[in-house]
């Protein structure tokens, strides 16, 4: 089934803030909260896609690439898209957005949630961002690419916990070893429960005594490693595609941060690329060629040549058009074109033979501007190839 709007799930303009966004997406989680809607699958599928819209909005990479590519944007990146969050369990929502549940306590506030809570906070770690260039070759087919980053991984002397063994915590003290801290305020409405992070040990609910040697407590060391990208083809300048999971470790155990690849597209020395996917290629002929007519051969990007007719008549500046020769559009199966624009090619400098013939011909009113003017039409002949 088609996705829907994300900004018309929220119920806001695509100009909103990041503070609108964020109040817009409480409201409608605590409209179709699960222990507000007790066995309503339909109201239980509304919270979840409030949830993957309100992902997508708070997240300025992932905003942008919706404002500009869509869903289609998101789902790009052969596997490294944006996660569907209908295959999300509701519990995974919850640690997802455990900042924002906590600020209202409304996950546990209805139904006594909190004892199905893990004791630890899954924090995420920082996107990386690199730029990648590519070859129109390389847009037109897709590409694997293995590149070199540096990032953080996780700890493999503590497996990502800090600590030196695993007896070197104690429980911390302010939470008790739950992570959290509930507070209870009476208000006009009844006792309203706020539950928070606990700032002391961070949500982990305990304490590193004795830190690990190799990443001094922290859980994660820097690498240069090298990740194996796929690039779909379709790709254009400027375009960002995530690979979740491929960026920076979280500090302390946690979900991995995300890795932005912003395409950089290299000039090719045949074609050019417009906002269509078309390709342009300048093909160059003689005088007598456009006279006379010609069949000549152009090249195909990754299909060698083909061969053109050239009418006789054709003046320089015409456009020949040959369908599905351009480059594929980003996650479709429909192509652009080859648009082929013919140059007629005027020597600077001829011999008096040549001379000769030119000033006899100048002489013939075939040869006379004024029935070029009469007879062809120049931007008659650009609507036409377009229609």
């Amino acid at each position: 089934m088609a996705k829907r709007d994300y900004y018309e799930i929220l119920e806001v303009p695509r100009n909103a803030t990041k503070e609108e966004i964020k109040k817009a997406y409480r409201k409608k989680a605590l409209q179709y909260h699960p222990d507000r809607n007790p066995g309503d699958k339909e109201a239980e599928e509304k919270f979840k896609e409030a949830a993957e819209a309100y992902a997508v909005l708070s997240d300025d990479e992932k905003r942008r690439i919706y404002d500009q590519y869509g869903h289609a944007g998101l789902s790009g990146g052969a596997g490294g898209g944006f996660q569907d969050f209908s295959s999300f369990d509701i519990e995974d929502i919850f640690r997802h957005f455990s900042d924002i549940f906590s600020d209202f306590g409304f996950d546990f506030g209805f139904g006594g949630r909190s004892s199905r809570r893990e004791s630890t906070t899954r924090t995420k770690g920082t996107n990386l961002r690199i730029r990648v260039k590519l070859t129109l070759n390389e847009i037109n087919t897709g590409v694997e690419k293995k590149i070199k980053v540096k990032r953080l991984v996780e700890c493999d002397a503590c497996n990502g916990t800090g600590a030196k063994n695993s007896t070197s915590f104690k429980t911390c003290h302010t939470c008790g070893g739950s992570g959290y801290v509930t507070r209870v305020s009476r208000t006009f409405f009844g006792h309203f429960q706020t539950t928070n992070v606990c700032s002391s040990c961070g949500g982990k609910g305990r304490l590193i005594v004795d830190r690990c040697s190799k990443c001094t407590g922290s859980g994660v060391v820097q690498i240069d490693d090298i990740i194996t990208i796929n690039i779909p083809p379709g790709v254009r300048e400027g375009m960002q595609l995530s690979y979740t999971g491929k960026g920076n470790a979280a500090q302390g155990g946690g979900i991995p941060g995300d890795l932005i690849v912003v395409i950089e597209e290299e000039k090719h020395p045949d074609f050019i690329r417009d906002e269509n996917d078309n390709l342009i290629y300048n093909l160059v002929i003689s005088i007598p060629q456009a006279i006379l007519g010609s069949a000549v051969e152009v090249p195909v990007l990754d299909e060698g040549r083909i061969r053109v007719k050239i009418e006789p008549g054709t003046p320089s500046g015409k456009l020949l058009r040959v369908k599905g020769k351009g480059l594929p559009h980003f996650n479709s199966t429909s192509r652009g074109d080859l648009i082929i624009r013919v140059i007629v090619y005027i020597p600077s400098e001829i011999s008096k033979e040549e001379r000769k013939i030119i000033e006899k011909l100048q002489e013939s009113d075939n040869f006379k501007p004024d029935k070029v003017k009469r007879d062809f039409n120049f931007w008659d002949s650009i609507k036409k190839i377009f229609s």
